[in-house]
């Protein structure tokens, strides 16, 4: 009678884990051909404010997945302002996927939390409306100790995409990774490249 308690709840213990890992499972994306476009959409962070341009995530991201990546940040950028920039930006670069990292800025500013999410809510649409492909990057509070809001998460499974939760808080985090409170160094900003490339490859895109 014990063996046969212990044998179910082992069942039932691995079947909870095979429900996690599928839960966890990564969002697929087509796959990119060897001459698509990927633009890099956001603020300072993707600017590479903190280091060179050649040391930016998306100039790093470009080496490491042997991908054109358009450096479309621009420093002080609300997620307001990306709705409107996002339709010229489409049209200029054709891309096939766009990542986009915003939002630090609305925090930073305090503006409100239900704004900046139908902000991100309209930029994704707008990049699925352009037939391109997009993955989200989350920003973390401006706090001691902090992490991306959960709108980022609940947002990247509203559009079925793949989402990067940890790596600019990681990076936020360690002195030696940043050029001052707010942005990452060239250090900073490799580990973020790395951390999307990991992304791009486990979604199928590269």
């Amino acid at each position: 009678m014990q063996i046969s308690n212990f044998v179910r709840s082992l069942a039932v213990f691995v079947l909870a884990l095979v429900v996690a890992a599928c839960g966890s499972k990564t969002p697929q994306l087509a796959k990119l051909a060897p001459g698509d476009v990927i633009v890099a959409f956001g603020d300072s962070l993707t600017y590479g404010t903190g280091a060179a341009e050649h040391e930016s995530f998306p100039a790093v991201l470009e080496q490491l997945i042997a991908r054109k990546v358009v450096r479309a940040g621009v420093p002080g950028e609300v997620t307001a302002q990306g709705p409107e920039r996002l339709p010229e930006v489409l049209d200029e670069y054709r891309p096939k996927l766009v990542i986009i990292c915003l939002g630090g800025n609305d925090m930073l500013r305090q503006l409100g939390e239900a704004q900046t999410v139908a902000n991100l809510r309209a930029i994704l649409r707008k990049v699925r409306e352009s037939g391109a492909q997009a993955v989200l990057v989350g920003v973390p509070r401006p706090a001691l100790l902090t992490s991306a809001p959960q709108f980022y998460a609940d947002l990247a499974e509203e559009f079925g995409i793949p989402y990067e939760s940890a790596v600019v808080t990681g990076v936020l985090y360690k002195s030696e990774l940043r050029s001052d409170p707010i942005h990452p160094n060239a250090q900073g900003y490799r580990k973020i490249a790395e951390a999307l490339a990991d992304l791009l490859r486990k979604s199928g895109a590269v």
